[in-house]
């Protein structure tokens, strides 16, 4: 019992992180109607801001996590004024491929400034586990998970109640219409790439905390993918019960399902239950009924 227990909390606790990590693309989405392939590889960056700024310049913790999260919000800004400020009006599809032109030149970047070898990355989380008898809870994965469900109330109150967040939302539904009421595309947008880069540093904190980084740890980002799809791209709070789903099925999979087949079983099965619910509603869980796909 005590073992299904655990593999229950912790699965929980994982589905969490890649709910936040999921934010990255609900955020994105939700201001510029664009699925960000380069989610991932924005989490990977974040990261090694993170590295920099605390083992490579030697900077304490206080010092050094605040200019790693600003150097990733002025990353976002440049993507969008780069990429995305002449996309204006430009169709769904071409804005999707940009993104993709960016994971691969992301990865390009990274690989050229910082190399290809494994770094240790930093200790923001304490390591010693929580014990509570013959159960050991990850401390890093714990305050992750606090932190996701705060900051997918937050944001999901800021799209849904607040005027600035009501606007990104009109920008996604239409940049011809949204500008003819007066309302600046542009800044929604990189409000939501500076934003979309904030949360992937945030996750990056959470998951590689007292572990290693390199350009593998950009999987992450396809990790998250079925949380988000399952959630429907316009839910913020949907990301969280979707997360857990996700992460409790994936982790009861591998610890029962995986030693029958004999495979990795359990990192298939999320996919498998999202493309099982998509086929049934397309929009996901709690996704808007009008919603265009590429």
């Amino acid at each position: 019992m005590i073992d299904f227990l655990s593999y229950l909390i912790n699965g929980a606790l994982s589905g969490l992180l890649y709910a936040l990590i999921a934010m990255g693309f609900v955020v994105i989405y939700r201001a510029s109607k664009v699925f960000n392939f380069a989610q991932g590889e924005l989490v990977v960056f974040g990261g090694y801001m993170v590295w920099w700024t605390i083992i490579q310049m030697g900077l304490p913790m206080w010092v050094g996590l605040p200019i790693a999260f600003i150097a990733s919000a002025i990353f976002g800004l440049l993507i969008e004024r780069i990429f995305f400020a002449r996309m204006v009006g430009e169709s769904v599809f071409s804005m999707v491929m940009v993104t993709i032109g960016l994971l691969i030149l992301i990865r390009g970047v990274v690989l050229v400034i910082f190399g290809a070898q494994v770094r240790a990355f930093p200790i923001i989380f304490p390591l010693e586990p929580l014990i509570f008898g013959d159960l050991i809870i990850s401390r890093s994965m714990l305050y992750g998970g606090v932190l996701t469900i705060f900051i997918g109330l937050g944001l999901s109150w800021f799209f849904n109640r607040t005027r600035a967040g009501l606007t990104m939302t009109a920008v996604a539904e239409d940049h011809q219409v949204a500008m003819s009421m007066g309302i600046s595309v542009q800044r929604s947008i990189a409000f939501a790439w500076i934003l979309g880069c904030v949360l992937a540093t945030l996750g990056a904190m959470v998951h590689l905390s007292g572990r290693s980084i390199n350009m593998m740890s950009s999987d992450i980002g396809l990790a998250a993918l079925p949380v988000a799809l399952l959630a429907g791209l316009e839910s913020l709070g949907g990301l969280l019960l979707a997360g857990v789903l996700v992460g409790v099925i994936q982790s009861l999979a591998s610890a029962y399902l995986d030693p029958i087949v004999g495979g990795s079983l359990g990192s298939v099965f999320p996919f498998i239950i999202m493309l099982v619910v998509l086929l049934i509603r397309p929009t996901g869980m709690f996704g808007w009924k009008t919603i265009e796909r590429v």
